[in-house]
């Protein structure tokens, strides 16, 4: 799968993770992130390691930090303390404050949030915006927050990162969004001009997952399922995303859940995901019952997310389900129901230690999985 750098008009296309040596014509671009993604999380090394660890040579490495310090993208660490005779080593490590990424989180349903982040995903400056009230002005409130975010990152931007609710295209096109008002809309296109910076476009869940396997621990095969105003799912396949054909893969809220009928969803369907588990449903079915049914109820969604999540699965061979939403209705009852309810609808030699999870990521997923995005888009590293 691909990330989409857009810079001055024009767009590269690079792969999120690279693994071994490809073909000439490619190799120097490809060595670049070989190294830069050993030491992301690798840490401070020599050039002696560095060859080790990526099998290139040590004339390929001396000549791929030298260019590498020049773009300041990684720097000297000074030496490693001598352990045996000759000369120490100089260590060499990325540049981790040389540069700052700004992430936009435009998931919430009352304000969007952006933040400056660090290339190691932490958060040093935050901005939040009221959601406009008229759709026509929610572009230029994005364009406003990300400009603020900009001029407060203190260091030079690698990049922006943004997601956002609906369908996105590898190419950053929000093909539809309409809690925002969007359709066919060049979101990447259009900030990258209106802020000079490369811009990488991402559903919200999308973005998530790749925050959770590169910051959370999540292996990579792994569905995340982010639970807030709607429900949505990114998901990862040998560490790779999953789009889909359409770009839509994930977008699990307008499945329907049952044969009993059920609440009817915003789309006009009887008993989709969204209408048994969405923040605003599952809390006005809560709060108007009585106490005793909250855990059934809670249960009863649970159950409804596991009916959705088996298929896929078992289809896929996944091996770990993550939840991102609040954890005082998404942990322990709901969580237990859907990993249960999964483990009774797959095979079970095969699904019988599915792990589902709480995020311990909170309310920052979005923001970190932006970073995520800048980081494979221009470095190569995730």
């Amino acid at each position: 799968m691909t990330s989409t750098e857009t810079d001055g008009g024009r767009r590269a296309i690079r792969t999120r993770r690279p693994r071994a040596k490809i073909l000439p014509e490619h190799a120097r671009a490809h060595n670049r992130s070989l190294v830069l993604q050993s030491l992301f999380h690798g840490g401070a090394m020599s050039r002696a390691d560095l060859a080790r660890e990526t099998a290139l040579t040590r004339v390929t490495i001396s000549d791929l930090v030298s260019e590498l310090i020049a773009d300041g993208f990684v720097a000297e660490q000074g030496v490693r303390e001598a352990s045996g005779p000759g000369k120490p080593a100089i260590l060499v490590d990325l540049a981790r404050d040389g540069h700052r990424i700004v992430g936009l989180d435009l998931s919430g349903s009352e304000s969007f949030t952006g933040a400056v982040l660090t290339l190691d995903g932490d958060i040093v400056a935050r901005h939040d915006i009221a959601v406009p009230a008229e759709p026509g002005g929610i572009l230029e409130a994005v364009i406003g927050l990300a400009r603020v975010l900009i001029a407060d990152a203190h260091a030079p931007v690698l990049g922006v990162g943004v997601g956002t609710p609906g369908v996105v295209d590898d190419a950053g096109v929000v093909l539809a969004a309409p809690g925002l008002g969007w359709e066919h809309l060049d979101l990447s296109g259009i900030l990258g001009d209106a802020l000079g910076v490369p811009v990488l476009v991402a559903n919200d869940a999308n973005a998530a997952v790749l925050a959770e396997h590169t910051f959370g621990g999540a292996g990579d095969d792994i569905i995340l399922v982010k639970v807030g105003r709607g429900v949505g799912a990114g998901l990862l396949t040998g560490g790779e995303p999953l789009r889909g054909a359409r770009s839509a893969a994930g977008e699990i809220g307008h499945v329907t859940v049952g044969t009993d009928g059920g609440p009817v969803c915003a789309c006009g369907k009887i008993g989709c995901l969204e209408a048994w588990l969405s923040i605003p449903s599952l809390s006005s079915r809560i709060d108007s019952g009585a106490v005793a049914d909250r855990e059934g109820l809670l249960r009863d969604a649970g159950e409804r997310l596991g009916i959705a999540l088996a298929p896929i699965v078992g289809a896929l061979d996944l091996s770990e389900v993550v939840l991102s939403g609040p954890s005082e209705l998404l942990d322990g009852t709901l969580a237990s129901a859907a990993a249960e309810t999964v483990r009774t609808r797959t095979l079970a030699t095969f699904h019988d230690e599915l792990q589902v999870r709480m995020t311990e990521q909170g309310q920052d997923i979005v923001l970190r999985g932006a970073a995520v995005m800048v980081l494979s888009g221009r470095l190569g590293v995730s």
